[in-house]
C-alpha cells in the first residue's frame, strides 16, 4: 500500500516564498503603475486612473454603496488584477521559462498592456454604463502603464529573489 503525503513543511515553506514573491511583485508593480497612470493623467489632463475608473465602474453598478466603499473597491480590484499579473510573472520566471530581467520586463509589460487594454476594452463594452473617457488615449496608455509595472515588478522580484538566496545560503 502506497502512504500518499499530502503536505511536508518543505513545501509549504517553498509556496510562502513563492507567494511573498507574487505579492511583492505585484504591490511593487502596481503601485509605480498607478503613480505613472496618475501622472500620465496629469500630463495629458484625462482621467488614466485605474482605481477611480474602477470607482465610477462599480459604483454605477451599486449605487447603494458609498463613495468610500466603491473607491475602496476599485482599489482592491486594482491591486487584485496586479497580483494576477505577477502570479502569472512569477511562474514563467520561476518555470524558467524566460529569465527575470529588465529587457524581458519590457517585453513583459507590452504583452501585459495589450491584454490590460482587451481587458479594459471589453469592460467598457460589457458595462451597461461604462465611465466617459477618451478610449483611444486610454487604450493607449495601457502600454507603457503595464510597461512600468512588469519592469518594477522585475526589480522587485529581483531585490526578493535576491535576499532569499542570501538565505538560503546562510543556512
Amino acid at each position: 500500500m502506497r502512504k500518499f503525503k499530502l503536505f511536508s513543511l518543505a513545501d509549504g515553506y517553498k509556496q510562502m516564498e513563492k507567494v511573498s514573491k507574487i505579492v511583492v511583485t505585484g504591490f511593487a508593480g502596481t503601485t509605480f503603475m498607478t503613480a505613472a497612470s496618475e501622472l500620465m493623467s496629469l500630463l495629458g489632463k484625462e482621467e488614466f486612473r485605474e482605481p477611480r475608473l474602477l470607482r465610477k465602474i462599480t459604483g454605477r453598478l451599486a449605487p447603494f454603496l458609498s463613495k468610500n466603499w466603491q473607491l475602496l473597491m476599485g482599489w482592491g480590484a486594482h491591486y487584485c488584477m496586479g497580483f494576477i499579473f505577477a502570479a502569472i510573472y512569477v511562474q514563467l520566471w520561476e518555470s524558467g521559462k524566460i529569465k527575470h530581467n529588465l529587457r524581458n520586463g519590457f517585453i513583459l509589460g507590452i504583452a501585459s498592456g495589450i491584454l490590460g487594454l482587451l481587458i479594459w476594452r471589453a469592460t467598457f463594452s460589457w458595462h451597461p454604463l461604462p465611465p466617459s473617457v477618451n478610449r483611444l488615449n486610454f487604450y493607449l496608455q495601457r502600454i507603457p502603464a503595464h510597461v512600468v509595472f512588469a519592469v518594477f515588478g522585475t526589480v522587485a522580484y529581483q531585490i526578493i529573489t535576491d535576499r532569499q538566496d542570501v538565505r538560503h545560503h546562510e543556512k
